[in-house]
């Protein structure tokens, strides 16, 4: 059986042959200019899918990394805050144990209160700090709202409770602040079991340390108050026993007036009644009084504006200055409280940065390991290519000679 095939086909033919080595020449030229193996889809379906969902992971990284830094940010401003709040509240502390050594006369203690008040000022603008960003630190989620200012009852927060968290990972989310009340409002009384005031003071009488020596014995006792109902609260009153004016006993009574212990006093006594032991020292007057209530919370801006009263009250009789130490040792111990609670957050505030380094660390790696599988699916194998690159080259030259000769052959050549 005999083919024939006319000059047009054979042209077409050729040209076909050559179009279609020019085309695989130019991917190949293509692909060795880019450095990509697969420049579309189509040139290998599974990996452009896997490609694409690995370019998507490494997207992702990218936006926990600036949300990482966003925090880091944050926190590193916190950190200086809550820095300077300690010194701060390190600094009254001294000057409020120099206070109570008994020697300083009225003028010398309202030249503590003037120092004492401007701090405080010092502590709203720590409160009312404010990031890089312009930002308040410590409004909750408000944070383009001012959190702390002066009120007619005191310093009050206008911010929320929330703490924005941001995303640092796939399965990890961390907090870039704190708000504002569990920072400067939200510090426990007393020893943060119950908070001793002063009631009736005609004497010198002067509360001191006040322990919990048993949690468990003050808690039942609290269970039981709340049972009856009548609320968790004491009060210490001293008495004369012998009727020779002076107060030699002591005796608490709960809410309802009912006596829970009772003792003799000379000089000092340590009060010790549901688990609970308050000491006393100086010359209480006779119906003198000390209550002891569950502790609540006390914000730092009403501790030092009671320390700032105490001190511009004075001392200029014995029961002033009774009533002044007694006074200065609650500031002291709130102003104890208030530090360690500011340690306490610095200490969380660390532990944050120290995630974030690590959650940094952990972005680094899986990284690296999606760089990996991306170089593995798309990047070009350049000693292949380069010589299939030349294999196409002589290709075409071949199918362009050919296709030379070919055009020049017809029947005329053989009359």
């Amino acid at each position: 059986m005999i083919t024939r095939m006319s000059t047009r086909g054979q042209h077409l033919a050729a040209i076909a042959q050559i179009l279609k080595q020019q085309t695989a020449l130019s991917k190949t030229q293509v692909q060795v200019a880019s450095g990509r193996r697969i420049q579309s889809p189509a040139d290998d379906p599974v990996a452009a899918t896997r490609i694409m969902s690995t370019e998507r992971t490494q997207s992702q990284l990218e936006q926990y990394g600036r949300n990482a830094d966003m925090a880091a940010q944050r926190l590193g401003f916190g950190e200086q805050a809550l820095n300077d709040l300690a010194s701060l509240l390190q600094r009254i502390h001294v000057v409020t144990v120099q206070a109570n050594n008994g020697t300083m006369d009225d003028v010398s203690l309202r030249a503590v209160a003037t120092e004492v008040r401007a701090r405080a000022g010092e502590l709203l603008q720590i409160a009312n700090r404010q990031d890089g960003n312009g930002e308040y630190l410590y409004s909750g989620f408000s944070t383009t709202t001012r959190p702390f200012a002066p009120g007619a009852t005191g310093v009050a927060y206008a911010g929320d409770q929330g703490v924005r968290q941001l995303q640092i990972s796939g399965t990890q989310k961390i907090a870039d602040s704190y708000n504002g009340e569990r920072v400067f409002m939200d510090i426990p009384e007393g020893n943060g079991a119950f908070a001793v005031a002063t009631g009736v003071h005609a004497g010198t009488g002067v509360a001191g340390t006040n322990p919990v020596v048993d949690p468990a014995a003050w808690s039942a006792a609290a269970a039981a108050a709340a049972a009856v109902p009548q609320p968790h609260t004491y009060t210490i009153r001293f008495a004369d026993a012998d009727t020779d004016g002076v107060a030699d006993s002591w005796e608490v009574l709960d809410a309802g007036g009912t006596q829970v212990a009772t003792g003799a006093y000379a000089g000092e006594a340590v009060v010790s009644f549901n688990g609970a032991q308050v000491g006393i020292s100086g010359r209480p007057a006779v119906g003198d009084t000390f209550t002891v209530a569950p502790a609540g919370n006390e914000d730092m801006f009403r501790t030092l504006d009671q320390l700032v009263l105490a001190l511009e009250r004075g001392a200029d009789t014995p029961e002033g200055r009774a009533r002044l130490s007694s006074d200065l040792n609650r500031a002291m111990a709130q102003l104890a409280r208030s530090m360690d609670h500011v340690n306490n957050l610095r200490a969380e505030t660390g532990a944050r940065l120290s995630a974030l380094d690590g959650a940094a660390t952990q972005r680094e790696d899986l990284d690296y390991q999606l760089a990996a599988t991306l170089s593995s699916l798309r990047d070009l194998d350049y000693a292949e290519a380069i010589s299939r690159l030349n294999q196409q080259a002589a290709g075409l030259q071949a199918a362009q000679s050919a296709y030379t000769r070919i055009g020049q052959l017809s029947l005329f050549s053989f009359l």
